[in-house]
């Protein structure tokens, strides 16, 4: 069937992977992974659909999705230094300064440039801080589902 991609926003915090396990399980209770959404829909807004949660857990959630994955961030179960399946790694300095031209980008610089979906891998994700005002605001979690 094909990757999907996924990504999100949230408040910033300096223990991502606190933030990361936070994302995961708003997420999971919102329902809005796959199997409980065949496609959960981005940008995740306060209106975006919530049917609540078709599984017990996370991961009989994964069991169920198989190995089309979740298609969000319930796929990935922590912070990698380096690039791995299930695993969110930050994204390179130098990169952000060829992307945004700055290794502090905003929010808008963000969204408005969609092609650091095609540095992804299927299964792998990233995360950038997003500044305003020049001080970490959001962290930006994204990557693609397995399948």
């Amino acid at each position: 069937m094909g990757g999907h991609p996924w990504f999100y926003f949230v408040d910033y915090q300096t223990d991502i992977n606190q933030a990361l396990q936070e994302l995961r399980q708003r997420e999971f209770k919102a329902g809005r992974y796959n199997p409980a959404m065949w496609f959960p829909p981005f940008p995740v807004e306060p209106n975006s659909p919530a049917p609540g949660a078709k599984h017990a857990s996370i991961e009989q959630a994964m069991e169920a999705a198989d190995a089309d994955g979740t298609r969000s961030i319930l796929d990935m179960e922590r912070i990698s230094a380096t690039a791995d399946y299930a695993a969110v790694t930050p994204f390179p300095n130098h990169r952000l300064v060829q992307f945004f031209g700055t290794d502090r980008p905003t929010r808008e610089m963000i969204e408005a440039n969609d092609d650091l979906f095609e540095e992804l891998e299927r299964g792998q994700g990233v995360y950038v801080i997003a500044y305003r005002d020049d001080k970490p605001a959001e962290i930006f979690f994204a990557g693609y589902s397995y399948d």
